[in-house]
C-alpha cells in the first residue's frame, strides 16, 4: 500500500498531514504530566520486557540436569553475541527518532515519509548482512572466537545460527516501534513489544519441552507440542519461539504506522535508496550505536576482571554471582532507557515546534521521574532481592556474593538512571556526539582505570571492585547533569 504524502510545508490536520492529538500535548499540555503520563506506560513496558526475556533463561534451567550446564553456558555466550548486532540497529532507531521527533514537532510529514522508509531500508540492509554471518559464520563466532568447547559451543552454534540469522525480526521491530514513539505514540508500542514477549514466553513452553518433561503447571505446552506435531528442540526452541513471536508482532507495527501515521510504501521512484538522507541518518546514528557498544564493554570489563582475578578452574562462583545481579542491572538500564525515550521525544518534538526552553524542562521532568521510578526499583531490591536471585540459582556462596553487589551497586540505580534520561534527551536534540564523547569520559576516564587500579595494581577485594561500578553510575550522573545545564547540546544538536 502506497504511503500518502504531504506537500513541503504541510500542517497536521489537512489532508495531507494526519493530526495525532498525543504530538498537542507533547508540545503544548501540562509539561510534567504529559511527560509522566507519556513516559509512564514506556519505563513500565521496558521493565515487563525484561521480566519476560528472564522467562527464557528460567524455562532453559529447568531442562533435564544433563543439558543444563550446556544451555546456560551457552545462553550467556550467544546473548552477549547476539547483542551486539542489536546495539548496531538500536543505534539507527534512536538516530531515526531523533530526526523524526524534530519533523514531527516541525509539522513535516512528507520528510517524515522519507526519512522513515530510508531508515527502513538501513534497517533491511543490516538484517541481510547479520543474517549472513549468523547462519554462515555462527561456528566461528562461536568456537573460533569465543574459544566455546563440547557441549556448550554445540548448543550455542544452534542457538546462534537462528537467533543471528534472524535478525531482522529484532532490527524492525526496534525500528518500527521507534518511528512510533518519536511521532508521538507511547502506549501502541510498549503494547505491542508486550504482546510479543508474552507469545514468545508461550512459544517456549511449547518449542522447548515439546512432549517431553516439563514443570507441572507448564504441562499444557505438551498438549499443544503433540496437536501441532512440534518435536522437543530444547535450548534453540527458545531462539525459534522468539523468532516467530517477534515476525508475528511485526504485522501490527506495520498496520498502525500506515493507517495510524499514514508511512507505507513509498511511490514507484522513490523506493530506491537515497543517499543524502541515508548520510543524514547514519550520521546522527553511528555515535548512538558507538555510545551502546562503549557500555557493552563496560560491563564486559567488570565481568572480565572478575573472571580474571576472583576464580579459579574449580570455583566460578563470582562469575556466577555476577551472572545473577546482571538480570537486575538490565532492569534498571531498561527502565531508565524507557524514561530516556520519554525525554528524547518530548526534547525533539519541542525543538522542532521552535520551544527550546520547553524542550529542556522536559529533560529534568524525565529525569525526575527516572529518580522515582529507581528509588522503588532499589526498595524491591532491597526487600526482595535475594529471592529474586534464587528463582535462577539456590547455591548460598553466588547468592551471598550477589547480594553483596546489590547491597553497594543498587543504590547507584539512582545515578544510573539520571545519566541515561539525561543523555537520552540530549540526543534528542540531534546531538549524539556529545552523549558519545560523555560517555568515553566516564567509562574511559572512571570505570577502566578504577576497576583496574582497584583488582589488578591495589589487589583489592571484589567488594572494592563493585564499589567502582557504584561511583561510575553516580559519577554518569554527575556528569550528565552538567552538560545538560550547560546547555551547549542544544547548539550541537542544532549542527
Amino acid at each position: 500500500m502506497d504511503g500518502v504524502r504531504a506537500q513541503p510545508g504541510s500542517k497536521a490536520g489537512s489532508a495531507d498531514g494526519p493530526t495525532h492529538d498525543g504530538t498537542r500535548r507533547i508540545v503544548e499540555g501540562h509539561l510534567a504530566w504529559e511527560v509522566f503520563r507519556f513516559g509512564g506506560p514506556i519505563a513500565v513496558g521496558m521493565a515487563l520486557q525484561t521480566t519476560f526475556n528472564l522467562a527464557d533463561a528460567w524455562l532453559i534451567a529447568h531442562l533435564p540436569p544433563e543439558e543444563v550446564s550446556a544451555s546456560v553456558g551457552a545462553l550467556g555466550i550467544c546473548d552477549q553475541i547476539t547483542a551486539l548486532g542489536t546495539i548496531v540497529s538500536f543505534g539507527v532507531s534512536t538516530g531515526t527518532g531523533v530526526l523524526l521527533a524534530k519533523q514531527k514537532g516541525a509539522n513535516d510529514h512528507e520528510s517524515i515519509a522519507r526519512t522513515a522508509w530510508q531508515s527502513v531500508l538501513i534497517v533491511l540492509l543490516l538484517s541481510a548482512v547479520f543474517g549472513v554471518i549468523g547462519v554462515f559464520g555462527a561456528g566461528f563466532l562461536v568456537r573460533d572466537l569465543v574459544g566455546a568447547k563440547g557441549a556448550v559451543a554445540d548448543a550455542g552454534v544452534k542457538y546462534l545460527r537462528v537467533m543471528v540469522g534472524g535478525s531482522f525480526s529484532i532490527f524492525l521491530l526496534l525500528q518500527l516501534t521507534s518511528i512510533q514513539r518519536a511521532l508521538g505514540s507511547s502506549k501502541t508500542p510498549v503494547s505491542l513489544l508486550v504482546l510479543g514477549n508474552v507469545l514468545n514466553v508461550l512459544l517456549a513452553v511449547v518449542f522447548i519441552y515439546g512432549d517431553g518433561p516439563s514443570p507441572s503447571f507448564l504441562s499444557w505446552g505438551g498438549t499443544i507440542a503433540r496437536a501441532l506435531h512440534v518435536p522437543r528442540m530444547g535450548m534453540v526452541g527458545a531462539a525459534w519461539a522468539t523468532l516467530l513471536a517477534r515476525g508475528l508482532v511485526l504485522v501490527p507495527n506495520v498496520l498502525v504506522l500506515v493507517r495510524r501515521f499514514r508511512i507505507g510504501l513509498p511511490p514507484p521512484g522513490q523506493r530506491g535508496p537515497d543517499l543524502a538522507e541515508v548520510r543524514r541518518i547514519l550520521g546522527v546514528s553511528w555515535p548512538t550505536s558507538a555510545q551502546f557498544f562503549l557500555r557493552i564493554t563496560a560491563m564486559l570489563v567488570t565481568n572480565s576482571l572478575v573472571a580474571r582475578f576472583f576464580t579459579t578452574d574449580l570455583d566460578q562462583t563470582a562469575s556466577t554471582a555476577m551472572g545473577l545481579v546482571f538480570r537486575l542491572d538490565t532492569m534498571a538500564l531498561f527502565v531508565s532507557m524507557g524514561w530516556g525515550s520519554c525525554a528524547q521525544t518530548f526534547v525533539g518534538q519541542n525543538l522542532g515546534a521552535g520551544k527550546a526552553a520547553r524542550a529542556r524542562r522536559a529533560g529534568v521532568w524525565a529525569a525526575a521521574f527516572g529518580t522515582l521510578s529507581s528509588v522503588l526499583l532499589v526498595l524491591v531490591v532491597y526487600r526482595l532481592g535475594e529471592s529474586i536471585l534464587r528463582l535462577f540459582d539456590d547455591h548460598a556462596a553466588p547468592i551471598a556474593l550477589g547480594m553483596d553487589y546489590l547491597r553497594v551497586v543498587a543504590p547507584s540505580y539512582f545515578g544510573l538512571g539520571v545519566g541515561v534520561v539525561l543523555g537520552n534527551g540530549i540526543a534528542g536534540a540531534g546531538a549524539t556526539r556529545t552523549t558519545l564523547l560523555v560517555d568515553m569520559c566516564v567509562v574511559l576516564g572512571a570505570q577502566f582505570p578504577l576497576s583496574i587500579l582497584s583488582v589488578a595494581v591495589f589487589h583489592g577485594s571484589l567488594h572494592a571492585l563493585f564499589m567502582c561500578v557504584a561511583v561510575t553510575n553516580f559519577t554518569s550522573a554527575l556528569v550528565y547533569a552538567v552538560v545538560y545545564a550547560r546547555g551547549g547540546w542544544l547548539r550541537d544538536g542544532a549542527r
